[in-house]
Parts: structure tokens; sequence; C-alpha cells
């Protein structure tokens, strides 16, 4: 089974599912029963390709495929992963069937919309594997840019009130990063060695630059990855998108996509540009500390739900940026072990707002009060994912957070002792709407028209909750095969910043 091709199946089986419910009236019909069957088995085959993953060697490109695509110019379909690609891809498709459950999370999804709505979460899934798995930088830019595809119809489609101005938001953003980045890929391409495979980023990899040309194509890079993740102070777009858009697409924007920013920081920035990276690491830390305490800061102020967890994750990925470009390979491996466990406790957050809102036809804090007494379940599970998501001991958030703020310290003290406030804030961004939300004086009204979970709302938590525990008690399972990976993008960086150091002195 070595030379099946796992990623290409991925990639093409859910693609070919959605054009089906796509243009199959019965199939559309029944989108929904079809697409969750399919994001069953691609968890199953995802499943069996790691189970041929050399865990020896993680740190190794494998599952590898090639193919010419354009030769012409110098494209191929060119596939592969180490144990961080690995990863994303795993919590990608065991997150699919989870959003495809949790339908009815909106009112603009009904059963005549359903297989519309499954199309387009089967087309993303397939976006997902293929950035992940992607090892020629066009091939990478070309889903980098198709992937806002189905997000853009499920945000305006299938959103809330306010659901065009963000879908317009989120693509405005999204291609002016992307067009920056295509004016660095095309120098990055000419300052390669060209040819039939010019676009292979291991061929990439040591490419002649001069300092100045390094620079401004890591900047391009930088800032099209920048918005993704989102950053201050390009996250604007975050909070609106996340306020319009179902909560299920929130679990796979935030949770995922958005991963992607910090995955071509790690993947593309450090390996291509490892002189410019460390040169502006400095720069990008601090901006990673201001996005972690501007982020919790906003987080607190808010009062609306989706717009809270969504300024929540603008703080949690300025602890990932941080780890990253600190110049730590114990920060850095955090940082990687700190992409699986937002995924995760985002996604439960998300999925309990939803559920809240659902019930109430409101996510405004100060709509609600008291609801614990008739929706323990729900309360229960909500301030379990807050906590998670906060860092509580025992819990998937710990570890990578502790991690990441050792490497920090000793690297960079000041960046450490300022981001130890984000800690600090968390705490409040999740207990504070706790208690104005589940606990204090009942409101009898919506009290006495309110169900606790059901068993389906049920069934989707459980998976995220014993994830929460597994990797909060045995992190190491994360640990073990991304600390080769940070290990060897870190020793680039830091070998460079020596250099960038003699060369000034």
């Amino acid at each position: 089974m070595e030379s099946f091709p796992w990623l290409t199946t991925l990639i093409v089986l859910p693609a070919l599912a959605a054009l089906v419910i796509a243009v199959v009236p019965q199939a559309k019909t029944n989108g929904r029963a079809i697409a969750l069957g399919v994001s069953v088995i691609e968890l199953v085959i995802a499943i069996a390709a790691a189970t041929t993953f050399s865990y020896d060697t993680p740190a190794a490109i494998q599952l590898q495929e090639q193919a010419a695509w354009i030769p012409q110019i110098g494209v191929s379909w060119a596939l592969g992963v180490n144990a961080l690609g690995l990863v994303m891809i795993l919590l990608a498709l065991a997150l699919v069937p989870l959003v495809l459950l949790a339908w009815r999370d909106t009112d603009a999804i009904t059963d005549a919309s359903a297989g519309g709505y499954a199309a387009l979460v089967l087309a993303l899934a397939s976006c997902m594997v293929a950035i992940f798995a992607a090892r020629d930088l066009f091939l990478f830019y070309v889903v980098f840019e198709v992937m806002l595809l189905p997000v853009y119809f499920l945000v305006g489609r299938y959103g809330g009130e306010k659901r065009r101005r963000a879908a317009i938001k989120f693509i405005l953003y999204s291609l002016a990063g992307g067009l920056i980045m295509l004016v660095g890929v095309i120098a990055i391409y000419f300052a390669g060695p060209g040819g039939a495979e010019g676009f292979l980023i291991d061929n990439l990899v040591g490419a002649k630059m001069t300092t100045g040309t390094e620079m401004a194509i890591f900047i391009s890079f930088f800032i099209a990855f920048a918005i993704k993740a989102p950053m201050v102070p390009v996250h604007t777009w975050l909070p609106d998108t996340a306020e319009a858009a179902p909560a299920g697409t929130s679990v796979l924007l935030v949770g995922i996509l958005d991963k992607v920013g910090t995955f071509g920081m790690i993947m593309l920035c450090l390996p291509l540009f490892p002189t410019a990276a460390a040169t502006a690491a400095p720069v990008i830390v601090t901006l990673a500390v201001i996005s972690i305490i501007w982020g919790g800061l906003m987080a607190i102020a808010e009062r609306d739900l989706l717009r809270l967890v969504s300024y929540t994750s603008v703080s949690h990925f300025g602890f990932i940026v941080m780890g990253i470009f600190i110049g730590s390979s114990v920060a850095m491996t955090g940082a990687m072990v700190y992409m699986v466990a937002h995924g995760i406790t985002t996604a439960a957050m998300f999925f309990a707002v939803g559920f809240l809102g659902r019930r109430g036809q409101s996510v405004a804090i100060t709509d609600y009060s008291g609801m614990q007494r008739t929706t323990p379940v729900l309360a229960g599970l909500f301030l379990f994912s807050g906590l998670a998501s906060i860092a509580l001991p025992g819990l998937s958030g710990f570890v990578p957070e502790y991690m990441v703020l050792m490497g920090s310290f000793g690297a960079n003290i000041w960046a450490g002792s300022f981001a130890v406030l984000g800690v600090i804030i968390a705490a409040l961004y999740v207990l504070l709407p706790y208690q104005r939300v589940f606990t204090g004086a009942e409101d009898r009204a919506r009290l006495a028209t309110t169900d606790d979970l059901d068993s389906s709302e049920k069934f989707i938590m459980t998976p995220l909750v014993v994830a929460m525990v597994i990797f909060g008690v045995l992190p190491a399972l994360l640990i073990g095969p991304l600390t080769p990976v940070a290990e060897q993008t870190t020793i680039t960086t830091n070998a460079t910043i020596h250099a960038v150091e003699r060369s000034t002195q």
C-alpha cells in the first residue's frame, strides 16, 4: 500500500461527491446523508494513510505523489506530508462529520438547502487536504485561493442577518493577501532553479537571493499568512465573519482554515526565507504579543458570544505565532501542538454557542441569565471547553501554552513576560460570560421554553471532550512526532539568526 495515492484520493473523493450532490437533483435531496457518509469514509482513509506513515522519521516528507501538471511553467501535482501536515489533515477530516451532523445551527439552512450546504462543506474538505499536502508552491497558491469560494458561499448564503457584508469583507481581505502572495510566488520562481519542476518547494529551499529580494518575498508571503492566521492589525474580518457564519462553518474556518496561516509560516516562510525570517522575527514577535493582549481584551469587552470566541482565537493565534518566530525549538513544538489543541477547543466552543443560539434565537450575552438550571449539560460543556482553551492543567490547552511560554522566556524574557498577561486575561474572557449566561438570576420566560442538549448534540460534543482529555493527559501523542519537525525548522532559523548577528558585528 506504500504506492497507493492516499492524498490524491482524499482530495478527489470529497470533490467528486460535492459535484454529484450539486448537479444531480436526487443526490442533492439526500445531500446531507451522502456527504456524511463520504466524510466518514474520508476519515477512515486518512486513518489508514496514517498507519503507513513512518513515525521514526516524522520530519521527513512522506506519502509523496508527483506528476506533471503544467510543465510549460514548471507546475507539478506534488503532494506529501510530514507529521504536522498529517496531523492537520486528520484534525480537519475529524471535524467535517461533526459539522455535517450539526447542520441545523442556523435558520438559513433548511431541509431544502441542506444538500447545497453539505456539498460546500465537502468541497472545503477537499481544499483542506490539498492545502496541507501541497509540495508545489504554485499548487499551494491555487488551493489557497480556491478554498475562499466555498467559505464565501457558506457564509454569504447560509449565514445570519449580516452574512452578505461579512462574506464580502472576508473575500476582500483574503483576496488582497492572496494577490500580494502571488507576486512573491512569481518572484521566487525566477529566483529558484526554474525548469520543469521549478515550483517544487524542496527545489526552492536554499535558492540564492539578494537580502532585499528575500525580504520582499518573505513580506509578501507573511502578509497573506498573517491575514489568514489572523493577526493584529489584519484580523478585523474574523469577528464579522464568525458573527454571521453558521457555527459549523466557523468551526472549520477558525478551527482549521485559519491554521493555514501558521502552517504556511512554518512550512514555507521559515525554510524558504530563513535570513528574512530571522531578521523580521523581533517585529513579528511584537505583533504576536499585541495580538495576545488585544484579542483577549476585545473578548472581555464583547457581548456577542460568536464574536467573543473569534477574539479569543486572535489571542490564541498570537501565542502560536510567537512560538513559531521566538527562536526556540520548545516554543516551536508548543506552537504546533497549540494548533491542534486550539482546533479542538474552538470547535467545541463554537458548537456550544451554536446550540445555545438555536434555543434562544440569540447569541447576545445580555439576552441570557441562569441557563444552567435548564441546560446543565450545555452549561457544563461550555465551561469545560472554555477551561481547556485557557490552558487548565490536565486539558489539551495547558501543555502547548506552557511550552510556548517556557521557550519564549528562554529566548526573549520581555516577550514571555508580556505574553503571560494573556493567561490572566483569558480567565476573564471565559469565566465572565459563563457567569452572565449560565448563572445568576433566573430568566423564567426563557427557561420555561428551553431544553437541554439532545442526543445528537451530545454525540457531536463527546469526541471533542474526549480529545481534550486525551491530549491533556497524554500530550506526548502529539509532542513526540511534532518535536523533530520543530527541531528541524528551528535549527535552520537559529543558525540564520547567528549568521545575521555575525554579519552585523
